[in-house]
């Protein structure tokens, strides 16, 4: 008879204790002990391949030199957003987790990648969601003629338990496997209930290994708790390959796609997409849907160049500034550091004279974007001086540059990228540092450049 072991997990970090506590040592959240029941079976040699999986089992440390390296190809995944947030593709034997919201399209846009992918045979494992729903829902995207999928090669697989999922991979022999969701799995190897942390880190587990062995890369769906980080141990994210995260509101259409982490490529590379009532429809040029269409010059409204990876952003932002009616004046931003607001409004109010002390400030970023670029500083102060002196700011000027807390505009780095993406757009005139012009070719360009070391002089010539 197999020995059992009980334990003590903490739901909400992983952490184990022989007996149950009230506050959990690690974390320090309270009640959040539950009780689960450890399997001691022996693995053997694994689900995915019982006899290979044995082989070679005594490695032997081999010097950095004598290592064989071979460049992977990547898969194109048909959808250059996607790309984009993978660094280039899908790499074999990758394993990969995506976390979003409930309803936010984690697995709208998996379904849709499945069915791009028309060259490799898909298996798609669904423990939330009936093979019907995944019929219903694929015909409705294959209406839509610029996906151009296909439904013959993409096997679906109502299934929660690892070891049938094994099995049925290994008589598919899949070039990709998507999972929705990671929370469903249950693995024959821990008694606990699908969705804890024992059977979330025991099953990410058994599909690393099976996506390392068979060098198949495997897509994970996983769930967020209310916190908004993905739900289960935080040894879930060291696990995994990459780490992607669906973020927007499910009210607005767009959806950004944003990297967390990534061992093939950067963290700083975003993908934005537009839900539409057939799926996701990828938006290749954001700043226009990130600049509003608007009639007429209205005051507090400006535009700063942002950057986000190597893709340029023209980002709108608003804001709103009047008098404290109810005595502590209120600060707030959306999209924003409101951190960082309070520090530029304290260097407005010391360097450049205006007295925003007894004022409530409201910032938005538009398009539901948050935004850490310190690039956006100088349009953030223009946008208040702005709406504080009900002086409108020209729609066809932007703003690229980090405000210092002595007054100073500093320089950003990729001006030249901010600057092209300006005038591709019709952006008549840029705000930038003239530190940052340095080696820059300004002939070049038919937008006009207006450097400026400090903020008082940009402000005063801006609303001259």
């Amino acid at each position: 008879m197999a020995k059992t072991k009980t334990l003590y997990v903490c739901q909400n970090c992983g952490n184990s204790s022989p007996k149950w506590q009230g506050k959990c040592d690690a974390c320090g959240e309270w009640n959040t002990y539950v009780e689960e029941v450890i399997s001691k079976n022996s693995r053997g040699g694994g689900n995915w391949q019982s006899s290979a999986s044995t082989k070679g089992s005594s490695n032997k440390p081999r010097l950095l030199n004598e290592i064989e390296y071979k460049k992977e190809s990547r898969t194109n995944t048909q959808d250059a957003e996607l790309n984009r947030v993978l660094g280039g593709g899908i790499m074999p034997g990758s394993l990969v987790l995506i976390g979003g919201e409930p309803g936010i399209g984690k697995s709208t846009l998996m379904l849709q990648i499945a069915l791009q992918l028309k060259e490799q045979t898909i298996l798609y494992i669904s423990g939330e969601e009936s093979e019907q729903q995944i019929k219903m829902r694929a015909e409705r995207m294959l209406s839509q003629p610029q996906l151009n999928g296909s439904v013959e090669h993409c096997y679906i697989l109502g299934e929660t338990s690892t070891a049938q999922i094994f099995q049925q991979a290994r008589l598919v022999q899949p070039q990709l496997m998507i999972v929705d969701s990671i929370q469903t799995l249950q693995s024959e190897y821990v008694e606990s209930a699908a969705g804890s942390v024992s059977q979330v880190r025991e099953c990410t587990a058994e599909l690393m290994k099976f996506a390392k062995e068979s060098n198949i890369p495997v897509f994970l769906i996983g769930h967020i708790n209310k916190e908004g980080s993905i739900a289960g141990p935080k040894v879930l994210e060291h696990m995994v390959d990459t780490v992607l995260q669906f973020e927007g509101d499910r009210h607005m259409a767009y959806r950004i796609l944003r990297t967390i982490k990534n061992r093939f490529g950067s963290t700083s590379e975003l993908g934005i997409y537009e839900m539409t009532d057939i799926g996701l429809r990828q938006v290749s040029n954001p700043s226009e849907i990130l600049i509003t269409q608007r009639e007429g010059e209205l005051s507090g409204i400006t535009v700063g160049a942002s950057l986000e990876g190597n893709r340029p952003l023209l980002i709108e932002i608003q804001s709103l500034v009047s008098s404290a009616t109810y005595g502590t004046p209120q600060r707030s931003s959306t999209g924003f550091d409101a951190k960082r607001l309070n520090m530029l409004l304290a260097v407005l109010e010391k360097r450049a004279g205006y007295r925003l002390g007894v004022q409530d400030v409201f910032l938005n970023i538009a398009g539901g974007l948050k935004v850490e670029d310190p690039a956006i500083d100088l349009a953030v102060c223009a946008s208040i001086v702005s709406s504080f002196l009900d002086v409108p700011i020209s729609s066809r000027a932007c703003f690229a540059a980090e405000v210092g807390l002595g007054g100073e505009i500093r320089a950003v780095n990729r001006i030249e990228n901010r600057i092209s993406e300006a005038e591709k757009l019709g952006f008549e005139e840029i705000y930038v540092s003239k530190f940052s012009l340095k080696g820059v070719d300004t002939a070049k360009y038919k937008i006009k450049i207006n450097a400026y070391s400090k903020l008082e002089d940009m402000i005063r010539q801006l609303l001259e």
